[in-house]
């Protein structure tokens, strides 16, 4: 295969008609110029300039490598220019995936730091469950993903990822804006015990949190309105159809009222994965920016 160094050198040859000319130019020794073209000659199977005691005349072999080379040297410049690029994390691409409320509250400030800082970057986003996008952090399909754990319903994490906490969600009563315990800060859960209960569904960590809460509390949640999609769990309480137990990015803006529980608590944790060999230069500047939106909603509820 053919140097690309060796042909630069062969180009500025031709075009200064000296080897000696050619290394001024280029920073080089005239025996380096010289050796190169040697070792050119050699790959190519022929003599490239007809050399004489005063000058050399580059020969038809040379005139054509000069002229097709160019454009191939200038491809080699852009692809190394492109590298670097990507090295530098000012190009390339960071692919992310979080769960719904995280997806609403926290990731788009984070992306959208991400952007302003590497406008040339593609960024990519999904949406999953914790358990839907475990796997693709960890066959590297994505580079990180946001997932939530909760204190009464830990999770084993795969000990081949990293994992961060960027949040620590309160767990708070919902309820109505016209239901007896609205107009009060705190409150035990045994209070509730004989609420209607909206939650999420069965197989969920929010599920089986709220029923050993309760349990703890001394009864067992009568529970008639099922939904992972936080929004219908609001809407659903703001009609006074039941209380809900919710964390605290899904805490509603009006219409429901959030009243803490006294004695309970426990959290839901936000944790960004990745895999700790993940070479991705866009990601630390991505779990910074995580990190920092996740900062912001903390002072807004302090």
């Amino acid at each position: 295969m053919l140097n690309p160094i060796h042909l630069r050198t062969l180009r500025e040859c031709v075009r200064t008609g000296s080897f000696a000319e050619a290394a001024r130019e280029l920073g080089y020794t005239a025996s380096a110029v010289s050796q190169q073209i040697f070792l050119l000659e050699r790959s190519v199977g022929a003599p490239l300039f007809e050399r004489s005691a005063r000058s050399v005349r580059a020969t038809a072999v040379a005139l054509l490598l000069a002229e097709r080379s160019g454009p191939v040297l200038g491809a080699l410049t852009t692809l190394e220019r492109e590298a670097r690029s990507m090295a530098l994390g000012e190009q390339g691409s960071l692919r992310l995936a979080s769960f719904a409320t995280a997806n609403a509250r926290i990731v788009p400030a984070a992306l959208a730091a991400v952007v302003a800082d590497r406008p040339k970057a593609e960024v990519q986003l999904d949406e999953g469950e914790p358990s839907e996008v475990l796997d693709g952090v960890l066959d590297g399909s994505l580079d990180a993903a946001v997932v939530f754990d909760y204190d009464l319903d830990p999770r084993d994490w795969p000990v081949e990822l990293r994992r961060t906490e960027l949040l620590a969600e309160p767990l708070v009563l919902a309820v109505a804006s016209g239901h007896r315990l609205a107009g009060q800060s705190e409150v035990e859960l045994a209070e509730v015990a004989q609420e209607t209960w909206i939650c999420t569904r069965t197989d969920t960590a929010g599920a089986r949190t709220l029923n050993r809460l309760a349990a703890e509390a001394g009864f067992t949640p009568r529970i008639i309105f099922r939904s992972n999609d936080y929004a219908v769990v609001r809407e659903l309480v703001t009609r006074n159809l039941g209380v809900a137990m919710l964390p605290a990015l899904a805490w509603p803006e009006d219409g429901v009222h959030t009243v803490r529980l006294v004695g309970a608590q426990t959290y839901r944790r936000v944790l960004v994965l990745y895999r700790q060999n993940n070479g991705n230069p866009l990601l630390p500047l991505a779990l910074d920016c995580l990190a920092r939106s996740c900062d912001e909603i903390k002072a807004a509820w302090s």
